[in-house]
This record gives C-alpha cells, sequence and structure tokens, in this order.
C-alpha cells in the first residue's frame, strides 16, 4: 500500500519492448537505497515490482494489461516519473489509502497559475465521475490530491490545486495541456459504492 506522498522524482533510464510486455529501468537514488528484488515502488501511481537493483536504478516487468491501462506505455527514456515506496508498518500516512492501481487515465484541460498555485483541470472517464466529489481524495500520477470541483459535461473534469511544492518537486510541475496521467480514484468510495443496495445490481451488470 502507499499514500501518494511522492519520496522522488526518477527518471527513465532503460526501455526494452518485449512481446506482450515492456521491461523499464528507473533511476532513483533514493527509492533504490534501500530497495531489493521483489519490493513494490510505484512508478506514476502504478504499483510495481523491482525484478533488479543497481547502484542508483531499479528494473521492472509491466505486462499488456498495465500498458493498456495506464500512461506507462507512453513512456520513453528520460520521461521524469514520480516515485513511492510502500509504506512500512511504522510510517506515517500522509496522504490516503492508494493502491497502486490505476482505474484509468485522463488528460489535462488546462493550467492555470496564479501568485501561490497552480490549478489544474483533468478529463476524466464518465465512468469514475461518481467517485469524485469536493474535497475528497484522488490520486494523479501517484500523488495524494484533494478534489477541488467537479463538472459534468463533454468531457467531464475535476479540478486540483498545486502548492509550489508540488509544482517542484513531482512531474506534475511539468504538466501541459494533453498531457495524459494516471487516475487512481479513493478505494473506500468504490466499497461504499459495492456494498450500497441501490448499486450493485448496476455494478453486477457490468
Amino acid at each position: 500500500m502507499f499514500t501518494g506522498i511522492v519520496e522522488e522524482l526518477g527518471e527513465i533510464a532503460a526501455r526494452e519492448e518485449l512481446p506482450d510486455a515492456a521491461r523499464i529501468t528507473v533511476r532513483g537514488p533514493l527509492v533504490t537505497s534501500d530497495a531489493s528484488y521483489g519490493d513494490s515502488i510505484a512508478v506514476n501511481g502504478v504499483c510495481l515490482t523491482v525484478v533488479e537493483q543497481g547502484p542508483d536504478t531499479f528494473t521492472v516487468d509491466v505486462m499488456a494489461e498495465t500498458l493498456r491501462r495506464s500512461s506507462l506505455a507512453e513512456l520513453g527514456v528520460g520521461s521524469r516519473v514520480n516515485l513511492e515506496r510502500a509504506m512500512p508498518a511504522t510510517g506515517r500516512f500522509g496522504g490516503h489509502i492508494v493502491q497502486g492501481h490505476v482505474d484509468g487515465t485522463g488528460e489535462v484541460i488546462s493550467v492555470s497559475p496564479s501568485e501561490h498555485w497552480t490549478v489544474v483541470r483533468i478529463a476524466v472517464p464518465a465512468a469514475l465521475t461518481r467517485y469524485l466529489v469536493e474535497k475528497g481524495s484522488i490520486t494523479v500520477d501517484g500523488v495524494s490530491l484533494t478534489v477541488a470541483a467537479v463538472g459534468d459535461g463533454d468531457p467531464s473534469w475535476f479540478e486540483i490545486s498545486l502548492i509550489p511544492t508540488t509544482l517542484s518537486e513531482t512531474n506534475l510541475g511539468a504538466a501541459t495541456p494533453g498531457t495524459v496521467v494516471n487516475l487512481e480514484v479513493d478505494v473506500i468510495a468504490k466499497y461504499v459504492e459495492r456494498m450500497h443496495p441501490s448499486t450493485r445490481g448496476v455494478l453486477e451488470a457490468k
């Protein structure tokens, strides 16, 4: 499990395309410092397993399903990525419950800077909007953020406000209109929907 508090802004060091997967090597000295084979590290919000480790790099295998559902398919050598190690049992819970299981991708619609923060509007798949509420939690490229506004329409969208620290310490600081980001909605909202009698039939029909 993760918390959405990015520890390090890493970089894709190498990428190998396989018939139904990709092998990606990521440079991240901090998260690699105590990593070992089989450990989980979130890369742009996607929980991946360390299969090899170098002095300041780790390598992961990304299966076709993950490439299809996330933005990892678009990453190349030099791409900047948000990194977070799995939360230790004795760790501080700084963000919210993040599984590293991406629900889909969104696309940045607009970036509106102001003096002390930047408002980013992101188009979201219509199927995910029911899990978004103002002041609720959303994970964007592995970053735990608070939903500032939600809009229905074509496309549906939500807004987040980024403080200077988030802009400088994560890849969201470089986001521009058209940037594709990974989205993970609050898992608690999904469990509540699953258990609520009025929505159970809707879910089972899908």
